[in-house]
């Protein structure tokens, strides 16, 4: 895999913002769980483009937070992302790697701009480049999922609420805790790290409690997932590959 469209994070333990005196360092710990043979994998996606796109800029910082909650983390430039169906089969080293990252991962975050009351196309793009399957394999169904937005006016979640829309139809376990920053502009410095804020405080929350429910559900994932239809339609295909034989 080529590992050159995984953005490397800066300061990736420097934490100037986290009051470390009221930090659980291994979230999950609270509810009797370890983190079995391996950390909690997510990924991170983000949806602009911009030299300095803050959904990339919170998207590192709740990197940084996850990775300080024990958690490996990967985050995907999606700078050159064709648009779905621009390449034939999607066969494109973006696409395919992109979808190797979903496969990885056991929870995601996304976090968009709100650009005219909606998501970017950029985010959408990503999404859309998950398919629901891939052959037997599902890149996102099971996979816990938390939600974030940036905005440069006032506070607003029309763009959360669509990613909780579209994390639903990829079938994934979205948590209910979410981060919407108003005028993000305002909350990142020169150094691009964000300041103490109840906005910071808030993509603290949700890491803590994507951790959670991430290995929470670890265990569980494929009973939670076990669908009738879709044992049908597996059973539908022996039958026939049988009769072919």
């Amino acid at each position: 895999m080529n590992p050159s469209r995984l953005r490397e994070l800066p300061d990736p333990d420097h934490l100037p913002a986290l009051d470390l005196s009221q930090v659980r360092e291994r979230p999950a710990a609270d509810l009797g769980l370890g983190y079995g043979d391996h950390a909690p994998r997510i990924l991170l996606l983000y949806g602009s483009l911009r030299e300095r796109a803050f959904s990339r800029l919170a998207v590192e910082e709740a990197a940084r937070l996850l990775r300080h909650f024990g958690a490996e983390t990967r985050i995907f430039d999606p700078s050159d992302l064709p648009l779905p169906d621009q390449v034939k089969h999607d066969d494109h080293p973006a696409v395919r790697e992109l979808r190797e990252h979903a496969l990885w991962s056991e929870g995601q975050v996304w976090c968009s701009p709100e650009r005219h009351g909606q998501i970017t196309g950029v985010m959408k793009a990503q999404i859309d480049h998950l398919p629901l399957s891939i052959g037997a394999v599902r890149p996102t169904q099971g996979r816990t999922l938390a939600v974030m937005q940036v905005s440069g006016g006032s506070q607003s979640f029309n763009a959360v609420n669509t990613l909780r829309l579209l994390g639903r139809w990829m079938r994934m376990f979205t948590i209910p805790n979410q981060s919407s920053v108003a005028k993000a502009w305002q909350e990142f410095g020169a150094d691009n790290r964000m300041r103490p804020s109840s906005y910071y405080d808030r993509i603290v929350d949700v890491m803590e409690e994507l951790v959670r429910i991430t290995v929470l559900m670890r265990p569980h994932v494929a009973a939670l997932t076990d669908r009738y239809s879709e044992r049908r339609e597996a059973a539908a295909k022996k039958t026939t590959a049988a009769a072919s034989s």
